[in-house]
């Protein structure tokens, strides 16, 4: 049977970092912001459904979407962020189950499902259990500042539209804090994946 671990955390906690480390234990990782690149590539279904709704105003000359118009678009108004969520979400789940189906067919002992927004999209329902990334909210800000060149408006602006990661933490079945070094990171996945007799 495999374990299904839903992988999840917010904007600037580490997550991906944490996702790259369940790789190299061997375990397979099931990435849902880059099935959300895929399903809107230009052809598909979901992207068709973007430009019809957005306009063309959100596309390139190349015809690729411009992501950073259509940020701006729903990062500031809640409506907008939900039409671009009712197309985008349900073809990333369609995908990331196909890839689930398969690796359970092949018996794998352990998969992780990395969903950043696993608890807002209600999707728990598809892990056995849940890990949460987790840091500090000043900790959070200050990385995402750095890493996005953001000011602390902009930063607050895009942490305030996921939920907060205290409460991540408090619905998750394991916590790892990525508050420290990437090596004490490493050691309490190590340990979990240990108690959880997958590696």
């Amino acid at each position: 049977m495999t374990l299904t671990i839903g992988l999840t955390g917010s904007i600037a906690t580490g997550k991906s970092t944490v996702s790259t480390m369940f790789k190299k234990f061997g375990i397979p990782v099931i990435d849902a912001d880059l099935l959300a690149r895929e399903v809107v590539e230009p052809g598909e279904e979901a992207y068709v459904k973007i430009r019809e709704t957005f306009g063309d105003a959100v596309i390139q000359e190349d015809q690729r979407l411009d992501r950073q118009k259509l940020g701006e678009l729903v990062f500031t108004n809640e409506h907008n962020r939900e039409q671009l969520n009712k197309i985008v979400h349900p073809a990333v789940r369609e995908r990331m189950l196909q890839q689930k189906k398969s690796y359970e067919a092949e018996e794998v002992p352990c998969i992780v499902l990395d969903i950043p927004l696993l608890f807002e999209s209600k999707l728990s329902h598809l892990a056995d259990i849940i890990v949460v990334v987790y840091v500090d909210e000043d900790v959070q800000t200050q990385r995402l500042m750095q890493r996005n060149g953001l000011t602390e408006t902009e930063a607050s602006q895009r942490m305030a539209a996921q939920m907060p990661v205290k409460e991540k933490a408090e619905r998750a079945d394991h916590v790892i804090d990525n508050n420290g070094t990437k090596q004490q990171t490493y050691e309490q996945l190590d340990k979990l994946l240990g108690q959880l007799n997958v590696i």
